[in-house]
């Protein structure tokens, strides 16, 4: 029987209903595992540091991730509206980055594996290629209050297989962008009645996802980047009575954006701008709407947001957002947040041994990559429910002074309740300053340094 802070039971009870007695005491136990481990995340790390390494019955722990039947959509249902319930901040417009990753991954049992670019070691002059599992991530870029900033919090993880995987199964493959269509209809059938605001990189500026999140009955916004040379018009013109043939789907030709950077009549408006490195840049913007149009595609009506950097250390560049009646001001804001979808990738590779786990089964792979990425916005609600004081500490030093907690200190605050309410008694109720550890609570403790690295 675990022996969890009342804080913690709280945040994981929502959960049980998911899943039969037997499987939710085993996933239980492989969630702290997962969380107090250093190092790799596989079940036999767990095990170690839950003091079950004489389990002689471990291959049941395994059977959660690659035969138990619970479904990880389920699951990402529950945790999105924990997220909200404990972090929301009233009825505005909810925030959503989507954004791909690579799981570097080799191995022949690994069916839906292919080879990639890696953005990580690629830059603009050299390409690398890797070797891994390409997964989609949806999350919430929520408002931290104790963090004083916005989190990427993963809600809905999918992996998106490789088209030699589709071919060897004689199926045409499946792009990203139908993936996404797919994870925004999810994500509207669990919040009907919220405004939604999705933002993608350049990869997502595609005409008919676009046109799908604006066809829909409770339309989704849609922010991402924009090509200078994009093909813009006017809308078209209304039709005149008795005007036969086919309605026109746009109107006049624009000048393209690259073309309005050097207009001497394009308006400028100059404004501070809260940027990516939380600096604030004074930058140039103009903006208006359009119709953006290419031939087989449904036309698209977006407000268009011109960029330029009156210093010139920073390229041109342009943004899009589907709902005509934003403030291009909100549209860059949102548009900044999705930096942290990338500093959630690298915490959850540090933190959380993404890329160290070893499951080769379908299942098993297609569940432990997304209960990891889920693990991250679990561990920060955890962290929110169990801080004192609006604070939560921070790890700092006489050569380091931090200004504000980062996942580190979210999860070290978890980790420190975890490991303090389990055996630990106290020798004095006048002085507790003593502590009586039991021999194997200290022993794991000390396994878990000894082999931290």
């Amino acid at each position: 029987m675990l022996t969890l802070p009342v804080a913690i039971i709280t945040l994981l009870e929502p959960f049980s209903v998911l899943f039969d007695a037997r499987t939710w005491r085993k996933a239980q136990i492989l969630l702290v595992g997962a969380v107090l481990a250093p190092g790799k995340r596989t079940v036999t790390s767990a095990l170690r540091v839950m003091g079950l390494s004489k389990e002689t019955s471990f291959a049941v722990y395994h059977h959660v991730l690659n035969r138990a039947v619970w479904s990880s959509l389920k699951v990402s249902r529950v945790l999105l509206s924990l997220l909200i319930g404990h972090l929301g901040t009233g009825d505005g417009p909810l925030v959503f980055g989507i954004d791909e990753t690579l799981e570097r991954r080799r191995g022949q049992r690994i069916r839906t594996k292919g080879i990639y670019r890696d953005a990580v070691r690629s830059s603009a002059g050299h390409f690398v290629k890797a070797s891994g599992l390409r997964w989609i991530s949806l999350m919430w870029l929520a408002p931290i209050p104790w963090a004083k900033r916005h989190w990427a919090l993963p809600v809905l993880t999918v992996l998106a297989p490789s088209e030699r995987y589709y071919q060897r199964l004689g199926k045409t493959p499946k792009k990203l962008t139908d993936w996404a269509r797919q994870m925004i209809i999810q994500l509207r059938r669990w919040l009907p009645d919220r405004s939604l605001v999705i933002v993608g990189d350049s990869s997502y500026a595609v005409l008919d996802l676009l046109r799908f999140c604006q066809s829909l009955n409770h339309p989704v916004t849609f922010v991402t980047r924009l090509r200078l040379d994009a093909a813009l018009h006017e809308p078209a013109p209304p039709r005149r009575p008795g005007q036969i043939g086919r309605p026109r789907l746009k109107g006049r030709r624009l000048p393209t954006l690259k073309q309005l950077l050097d207009e001497p009549t394009t308006c400028w408006m100059t404004l501070a701008v809260k940027w990516y490195d939380s600096t604030t840049r004074r930058l140039q913007i103009a903006s208006d709407t359009a119709v953006w149009y290419n031939r087989g595609k449904g036309p698209v009506s977006i407000r268009w947001v011109l960029i330029r950097d009156p210093l010139g250390e920073l390229k041109p560049q342009a943004l899009l957002c589907t709902d005509l009646g934003v403030d291009p001001v909100q549209i860059i804001d949102w548009f900044v947040l999705r930096w942290q979808l990338e500093v959630t990738f690298q915490e959850v590779r540090t933190h959380l041994g993404v890329e160290t786990q070893r499951q080769w089964s379908d299942r098993a792979i297609a569940r432990t990559t997304p209960a990891l990425f889920g693990l991250f916005s679990w561990v920060t609600l955890a962290a929110h429910a169990l801080h004192i004081n609006g604070t939560v500490p921070m790890r700092s030093a006489a050569w380091y002074v931090k200004s504000s907690p980062t996942f580190s200190d979210a999860i070290a605050l978890v980790r420190r309740r975890l490991w303090t309410v389990s055996d630990t008694l106290c020798m004095s109720s006048a002085e507790p300053d003593i502590l009586k550890v039991s021999r194997p609570t200290l022993l794991r403790l000390i396994d878990s340094l000894c082999y931290a690295a």
